[in-house]
């Protein structure tokens, strides 16, 4: 069994976080424990389960795998002990094209795209903090999701390891995802309200 140390006073690592059992969900960045938000919200949801059913149905027979969240990653990667391990995410849905990198506990190494659905008390982290991350270890695609804005931001990672301007894509565009360029989802179709006709959603609506 692993012996599980406090890297310091404020650094915690990987082993120390498979040790937490008080139910809290928390990410780790740079080994300092953030705690993540309540239950998401009903539109984080639907947005959620909108974006991941086509993207699942068109990765059918497919290499990749599609995972959402609660699912570990760790960032740093292969081969690194658990005890060396201090950026581990739980992005809200993500594609790994390598199953290497996939083991009992989740992805350990950079996804090739992952998407966040932003809502007003994770804002800051999935625009700054997320973005940071997921640039130096190199994810492929982000996206931020916007549902009170009705807009998705787009970052592809460059030659020179860095994601530059985000690409922004409306209710009335049709995305075509960078790593699989036969996938193509229509926002319009993930933001509109049932019911409603074709009416976006926003929060507090």
């Amino acid at each position: 069994m692993e012996t599980v140390r406090k890297v310091d006073d404020n650094r915690f690592s990987y082993a120390d976080y498979l040790q937490w059992h008080d139910n809290e969900r928390r990410e780790l960045i740079d080994g300092t424990p953030m705690l993540m938000s309540p239950a998401p919200n009903r539109i984080h949801q639907t947005v959620l389960r909108r974006i991941a059913s086509r993207i699942e149905g068109f990765l059918q027979d497919r290499p990749c795998e599609l995972f959402f969240a609660p699912f570990d990653v760790r960032l740093e990667p292969l081969p690194i002990p658990n005890d060396q391990s201090f950026h581990v995410v739980q992005p809200d849905i993500l594609v790994v094209c390598d199953p290497s990198k996939l083991d009992d506990h989740g992805c350990n190494g950079p996804p090739d795209w992952v998407i966040e659905i932003v809502s007003p008390s994770t804002a800051s982290r999935d625009h700054i903090v997320k973005r940071q991350l997921y640039e130096r270890f190199g994810v492929l695609e982000y996206w931020i999701a916007q549902p009170m804005d009705q807009i998705v931001l787009v970052y592809h990672l460059g030659n020179d390891g860095e994601y530059g301007k985000p690409d922004v894509y409306s209710s009335e565009d049709v995305v075509t995802v960078g790593i699989l360029p036969e996938l193509k989802i229509d926002l319009g179709e993930v933001f509109y309200r049932r019911g409603d006709g074709r009416e976006a959603m926003g929060y507090g609506r």
